[in-house]
């Protein structure tokens, strides 16, 4: 009987909680459905659809060789200006790409959390992390389509490359992520440019700098910072926790 009645509770604590979560949102945050594109899930966020996931079996085009010279991802290590000791997080790491790089960075002391929703992409992420020597540094967190699970408070940088417009539940997502930030802390997205109709990217698969604003407006913790534009086909769009 006692176990029923705490069951119960906890049952009626999630429902409120569920209830007062629905009621922060802001009116203009709202989702809308309708029929899904080729490349969308037929779910709307400020007029934008999201794009379908990219799937573990997509992980050998995130390595492919000609990735560094297409993208320049060594200059965008650089831009991060990363320093030893710090704690920052790959959200959407898929096979790790960024996060070795990362956690050369801050080693020897800092922490790389790679969060993904996919537990075949952070077994596939820890077998290279243990080939690139840094499985010590690198942390592999299984996070929801809602909550990035990472530590409240304790992040210097977030970094999300080519992977926010793909989000499920991006409003919520980006609270979980402001919410694991220092003060001062940075959310940084880098995205291809859906302003360049050269960028040869489908067009679900980009976002322009106006809507990114424009989503985390929304999010008052939150404060824009600059646009990076020294990346041949992605923009990085920076913006600073309160």
């Amino acid at each position: 009987m006692l176990t029923r009645l705490r069951l119960s509770l906890v049952a009626l604590l999630l429902t409120v909680h569920a209830s007062f979560a629905a009621e922060d949102r802001p009116a203009e945050a709202r989702y809308q459905t309708r029929a899904a594109s080729r490349d969308g899930i037929g779910k709307f966020y400020f007029g934008r659809e999201i794009a379908q996931v990219m799937g573990h079996q997509g992980a050998d085009w995130l390595e492919r060789p000609e990735r560094e010279e297409e993208e320049r991802t060594d200059v965008l290590v650089e831009l991060l200006q990363l320093q030893p000791g710090q704690a920052v997080a790959d959200v959407g790491a898929g096979s790790g790409y960024f996060s070795w790089r990362m956690a050369k960075r801050v080693a020897p002391n800092g922490s790389v959390y790679a969060v993904e929703i996919q537990q075949e992409f952070l077994d596939l992420l820890m077998g290279n992390m243990r080939q690139r020597g840094v499985a010590g540094i690198v942390k592999p967190v299984l996070g929801t389509v809602q909550d990035p699970r990472l530590p409240a408070s304790q992040v210097d940088l977030i970094l999300l490359v080519d992977v926010y417009h793909e989000f499920d539940y991006p409003y919520e997502m980006t609270r979980g992520m402001i919410h694991a930030l220092r003060p001062g802390g940075r959310l940084v997205f880098v995205e291809y440019r859906a302003e360049d109709p050269a960028v040869p990217i489908k067009p679900r698969h980009k976002m322009s700098v106006a809507q990114v604003k424009k989503e985390m407006a929304v999010h008052p913790a939150l404060r824009f910072d600059q646009v990076i534009a020294t990346l041949p086909r992605q923009h990085v769009i920076v913006f600073r926790k309160n």
